[in-house]
């Protein structure tokens, strides 16, 4: 099966841009569990950080067989974010009102409610797959196409499915980590699963939105400006040596969660 156009055109700048870069404990436990446990821990003060978060390092050990490659594009990642991304996202925040932001965000969301149904109904989840299924729904008429969320209101909590949850759901194992261009932390299974899930965008057309985005690139620039600005990472902000370690569990260990749901 032929990839979207946009995809394409993703993975094709994505190897550009890319190309480019490369140049140029422990407190009393309480019933509910341990509260702070690293409190009371007592530290040589003349131990740096870095050396102490070096000696924890083990237990954030993910297996990265392309670790090279990927520090290189989470570099790439950093810089664009830094130079390209956020700045655009501070404009974006700068001349849009809030509720147009909100509704901007809303509708995005509810397209994705699409890729949902479908991976609900491929892992057996029948009441997930119904929820979805109302939520569709009553945003579409009642929210005008997505733009509001009043299904939320009415206590149908929103769910998120994506093809790596169902092929992890089928045992399918995750494969090496990866360190994907512009969309941040991955892996083997999950990439083939954006793959997958796009073809779905593209095939079902809801709303008319994937077709249009051929005629139109900037909704899929608005839809890409909007993901930035709400995904609250920001690289950098652990203000340590090992960022790229403790992004890599971190992603590794909730993709885990997620699939255990």
């Amino acid at each position: 099966m032929n990839k979207p156009p946009l995809l394409r055109r993703y993975w094709a700048a994505s190897a550009l841009l890319l190309a480019l870069s490369q140049q140029s404990w422990a407190q009393t436990i309480d019933p509910d569990g341990f509260k702070n446990p690293l409190q009371q821990l007592e530290f040589n003060s003349a131990l740096k950080q870095h050396e102490f978060e070096r000696a924890t390092l083990e237990a954030l050990n993910i297996s990265d067989p392309l670790e090279q490659w990927n520090r290189r594009v989470y570099h790439f990642n950093y810089r664009f974010d830094q130079w390209v991304f956020l700045p655009i996202v501070k404009g974006y925040t700068k001349v849009t009102p809030h509720f147009l932001r909100t509704g901007v965000s809303s509708f995005f969301s509810h397209l994705g409610e699409i890729p949902t149904l479908a991976n609900s109904l491929l892992q057996l989840k029948g009441h997930r797959a119904m929820e979805t299924t109302a939520r569709i729904l009553f945003n579409t008429i009642f929210g005008i196409g997505g733009i509001w969320d009043p299904a939320s209101k009415m206590g149908l909590a929103k769910n998120s499915e994506d093809f790596g949850q169902t092929l992890g759901y089928y045992g399918v194992p995750s494969g090496p980590y990866l360190m994907l261009p512009l969309l941040g932390p991955s892996n083997v299974r999950d990439t083939s699963g954006i793959v997958a899930d796009y073809t779905l965008d593209f095939t079902v057309n809801w709303l008319n939105v994937a077709k249009e985005s051929e005629r139109h690139p900037e909704i899929f620039a608005l839809k890409i400006v909007d993901q930035r600005y709400i995904t609250k990472l920001r690289y950098g902000q652990m203000n340590s040596p090992f960022e790229y370690e403790k992004i890599r569990y971190a992603y590794t260990k909730s993709r885990e969660l997620k699939i255990a749901e």
